[in-house]
């Protein structure tokens, strides 16, 4: 069964916003900010309300980079996780009860404390690429296979 997903990262060249997941799935990791969209939220609303409730922050444009299909375990359900990038925003970003707010330099992103899938589709995004990838986890979250493409649309 596919579980629908968002993920924003807000990009000031040459900084990255992450936040420091406090609870729940991915606790520990630092992340791009987002969720799953409620009721009939399309993703693009799902992402400003996630960024609303997570950063204190509207964004002010939002860019459909990527579509990624990722698969945990022997777990028959997947993620389809629709990724976007921001460049604008208006408010102060804060901290939330979910998630820890922090601007990290591109050169020195913390792929240690990430998934290990951002190491492999970051230069992608970084490079104003759109891109769709699948990834296939075991049960200690090490990458089994991967899938990644560039696409010119979605």
């Amino acid at each position: 069964m596919k579980k629908i997903q968002t993920l924003c990262l807000i990009y000031k060249h040459p900084q990255i916003l992450l936040g420091m997941k406090k609870r729940g799935f991915g606790v520990g990791k630092w992340n791009g900010y987002g969720g799953k969209p409620q009721g009939d939220e399309t993703v693009e609303e799902a992402i400003k309300r996630e960024l609303t409730e997570e950063a204190g922050i509207n964004v002010l444009d939002i860019d459909k980079v990527g579509l990624m299909e990722f698969y945990y375990g022997d777990d028959e359900d997947y993620l389809e996780v629709h990724i976007f990038k921001s460049y604008d925003f208006e408010g102060e970003i804060v901290e939330s009860e979910e998630m820890k707010p922090e601007w990290f330099h591109i050169d020195d992103l913390p792929f240690d404390s990430m998934w290990p899938d951002d190491r492999h589709w970051m230069p992608l995004f970084l490079a104003g690429k759109r891109f769709k990838g699948k990834f296939i986890f075991d049960k200690e979250n090490n990458i089994l296979e991967k899938e990644l493409i560039e696409i010119d649309n979605f």
